[in-house]
């Protein structure tokens, strides 16, 4: 998992991926990878996940993939065959945990409470997704968790866009934030990789300097 974390640190954005054709993360791969955002989280929102993971993989090799949703044991088995190299769950399931623990695969599992937070410290797991951000607190809200668990280290996904991701990434324990506004289902569905592109790129340059 270090590994993974001081990577994403570096990047500081992670795109979540809703995707219907799997076809369609080849160009979408290349508009994020050539415009600095050499990294994907891919749901399991929609049944073209794990083919999608795998052509991406395949692919552009130079990225970092993930698999996002993640919900269950047969969710887990599915994305590590295809190749994701780190899971991603949007609450706190221990069998989830458990199972990613078993074959070896880093797992950010969601938490937006302090019990959440426990139980994931309980089974060694310090990284965590916190969702849905804006929802749950925000900026507020982390800080105030952060303070009776200051060896946290947290992905805020959720409600994160142009306008407040820079506050979220002042936060030191902040490794990195989701988001989907420049992966929008509807800009993948009219393939719009250019615009992709610009969006990517925008943003990118707006973390840039943190």
């Amino acid at each position: 998992m270090q590994k993974i974390m001081i990577r994403l640190r570096q990047i500081k954005i992670v795109p979540v991926i809703a995707i219907e054709e799997a076809r369609d993360i080849i160009p979408l791969g290349h508009a994020l990878a050539d415009n600095g955002l050499p990294v994907a989280e891919i749901t399991f929102r929609t049944e073209s996940a794990a083919e999608a993971i795998s052509l991406l993989k395949a692919e552009r090799p130079d990225m970092l993939i993930g698999a996002g949703t993640v919900l269950h044991r047969e969710h887990v088995r599915q994305a590590k065959i295809a190749g994701a190299e780190f899971i991603v769950s949007p609450g706190f399931n221990p069998n989830t945990v458990q199972a990613c623990q078993q074959i070896g695969i880093p797992i950010i599992p969601g938490v937006n409470n302090a019990s959440t937070i426990e139980q994931a410290l309980e089974l060694g797991i310090d990284f965590v997704k916190f969702f849905p951000a804006e929802p749950s607190g925000g900026i507020a809200m982390i800080k105030a968790l952060l303070a009776p668990y200051p060896q946290l280290q947290v992905m805020p996904t959720g409600g994160i866009s142009v306008k407040n991701i820079r506050d979220y990434l002042a936060i030191p324990q902040i490794v990195a934030c989701g988001g989907s506004w420049m992966v929008s289902p509807q800009l993948i569905r009219d393939k719009e990789w250019k615009k992709i592109g610009e969006l990517v790129r925008e943003a990118v340059e707006l973390v840039g300097l943190l």
